[in-house]
């Protein structure tokens, strides 16, 4: 032992045992201080990919914006961020997580201004660009900070508050949005659902360079440019026309996309190869996708947000068009769904002592009872929209025990050195699901409504409800692929 080594182990004898008792409670303190500035981000993300549907009619009369022009203003949100995130992940390995999650907010806030300043719908479109550049940027370093800042019991917990965080900012969006509509505080109207993420920001702002620890990833090389290019161009080829080609039709140029997205993808993985092979660092370690939970857990989380994601589009048209009830009257439905949500997650990291990976399997399978039960009630429901209430409840409950847990056992077996890179495919799978479920399902749910009378909306929903409960019976089966214990990680080691 050092003499340096002697001393300070004789200091802590002087000190008497109760100082490391307090230096713990000290550190235990700091870590969930920094919570609520690394959620921050994530609520604001989510909470704008829901929100902006409420104020659409609102902005649209006002800018005198055509059907285009909005789709633009969805489409470019969508598209920035499912594009950013793999190359973000690798930008918060290198550059230092908090860092680059400081450089998101002070892109998504400051886009938020401009977009509840919008004069005209150009300027908006650019600003909702902007805004999905800084989602991009700070949405994969808060899935990394969460796993390497929190180990053991405490790290459940934390994901616990993630899957929380992400589901009530998705069931309740369009409650918020339409609160501030109907609220009109200042004459705002529309422009307030951008303007609200103002004082979020600036207070995460803030706080993050005290309260949130920084951390690297492997910081070997550099950043690699035609790894960004190219994976820049594929998913944009993939997502641009899931988001759009509905809406439009699917005309040509989106079936070539979606052709050409393939064997862009393919060129990608075979430059990272060559990267890897030639000592030179990827931009993704593809060799992440050996470990058999992260892979399963990436396709289980894919199924999961594409009926996430989809369920929340056909309910509000079922509600909407099907039931006639306004923007807020309909947001208030989706609190049901947000309370079974909030109680479940709460209870889920002590449910997941108990039941380990099956907690997920149990959240799946009641949601396919709940969704299937909601199927039976909506197409023969008559009276009031409150019989929908108990499967609400149950499927926010399925959707709460299954979030958290399952983000939490897909990033267990990813060393700290690639958390960055392990978030960065995380987060871009599930913007893909949003996509590709709102498309899939989205498109069965048109083509079953047919001409849009009010009495096919029941019908059309209850078939979705049907094929959605089909994708969460197959989440069930491929947990069964994830860890059966989550590995805990120090966050030392990543810090550098």
């Amino acid at each position: 032992m050092q003499i340096s080594e002697v001393r300070e182990a004789q200091a802590q004898a002087h000190k008497g045992p109760g100082t490391g008792a307090m230096a713990r409670r000290s550190a235990s303190m700091s870590q969930w201080l920094a919570l609520p500035v690394i959620l921050a981000g994530s609520f604001m993300v989510t909470l704008d990919f829901f929100i902006v549907n409420v104020a659409i009619p609102a902005l649209q009369a006002e800018l005198r914006a055509s059907s285009a022009t909005i789709q633009l203003i969805i489409a470019g949100y969508g598209l920035a961020l499912a594009a950013g995130l793999i190359t973000s992940g690798r930008l918060g390995d290198l550059y230092g997580r908090r860092r680059v999650f400081m450089w998101g907010l002070a892109l998504f806030t400051g886009a938020s201004l401009v977009c509840g300043l919008a004069p005209t719908v150009d300027v908006l479109i650019l600003a909702r660009v902007a805004q999905g550049l800084g989602a991009s940027l700070l949405s994969p370093q808060a899935l990394s900070m969460l796993g390497t800042t929190y180990t053991g019991a405490t790290r459940s917990r934390a994901f616990m508050w993630y899957g929380m965080t992400l589901g009530l900012a998705a069931s309740l969006g369009q409650l918020i949005g339409g609160l501030l509509i109907e609220a009109d505080v200042a004459g705002l109207g529309w422009r307030a659902c951008f303007l609200i993420n103002l004082p979020v920001g600036a207070i995460a702002l803030l706080l993050a360079p005290r309260l949130v620890p920084e951390s690297f990833g492997d910081r070997g090389g550099r950043l690699d440019p035609p790894g960004v290019g190219l994976i820049t161009l594929a998913m944009s080829a993939l997502v641009l026309p899931l988001i759009e080609g509905r809406a439009q039709g699917w005309p040509l140029w989106t079936m070539l996309c979606l052709a050409a997205s393939a064997p862009l993808f393919g060129l990608f993985v075979l430059q990272q190869r060559r990267r890897a092979r030639d000592g030179r660092p990827p931009l993704v370690d593809l060799t992440i996708f050996r470990r058999r939970g992260f892979a399963a857990g990436n396709l289980a989380t894919l199924l999961f947000f594409m009926g996430m994601a989809s369920f929340f589009l056909i309910f509000t048209l079922y509600l909407q068009n099907g039931r006639g009830l306004g923007a807020l009257a309909s947001g208030a439905v989706f609190t049901q769904l947000g309370l079974g949500f909030f109680l479940a997650s709460l209870a889920s990291p002590r449910v997941e002592r108990w039941l380990g990976r099956q907690t997920l399997a149990l959240g799946a399978a009641v949601m396919a009872v709940s969704l299937t039960v909601l199927a039976l009630e909506a197409s023969g429901l008559d009276g009031s929209i409150l019989w929908l209430s108990p499967a609400l409840l149950a499927d926010g409950a399925g959707m709460g025990l299954v979030l958290a847990p399952l983000t939490s056992r897909v990033l267990a077996g990813v060393p700290p050195a690639e958390a960055g890179a392990g978030a960065g495919i995380l987060t871009t799978t599930q913007q893909i699901a949003n996509a590709l479920g709102v498309a899939l399902i989205g498109n069965l749910f048109y083509n079953e409504v047919g001409a849009g009378a009010a009495a096919a909306f029941p019908r059309a929903f209850a078939l979705c409800l049907v094929a959605l409960a089909l994708l969460v019976l197959a989440v069930a089966a491929l947990v069964q692929m994830l860890p059966g214990v989550t590995p805990t990680h120090s966050s030392r080691s990543s810090a550098q």
